[in-house]
């Protein structure tokens, strides 16, 4: 079964997706109208996207008449950092070896 931290990698290997959630993270709410304008791709396209992006609780939306504003959640993200600090530990703990191991080799 897929862990959180796949489910977001996968959604997020995609370029135009990822821009996406970027420039909504930067940029605050936009509408899909706004988010075609910018990403290079038609509105249909742009809507399967965000709806990949929902899925993965990556952004939410709200309806306001007859538009439909989505907003990134950043916090979402929290499997991806967890999954960055374990290796982070990891390869800190490998050089700190690897640090030991060269003060013992050197004369």
């Amino acid at each position: 079964m897929p862990s959180d931290a796949d489910n977001l990698f996968r959604v997020l290997a995609d370029p135009t997706r990822r821009a996406i959630f970027e420039r909504l993270t930067r940029e605050g709410d936009q509408t899909v109208h706004a988010l075609t304008e910018r990403a290079g791709v038609s509105q249909p396209m742009v809507s399967k996207h965000l709806s990949a992006l929902k899925r993965a609780r990556l952004v939410r939306n709200r309806r306001k008449g007859r538009e439909t504003h989505y907003h990134a959640r950043p916090e979402a993200l929290a499997p991806l950092v967890d999954w960055m600090n374990a290796y982070g530990r990891f390869w800190h703990d490998r050089f700190d070896r690897l640090e030991d191991l060269l003060k013992r080799m050197d004369p």
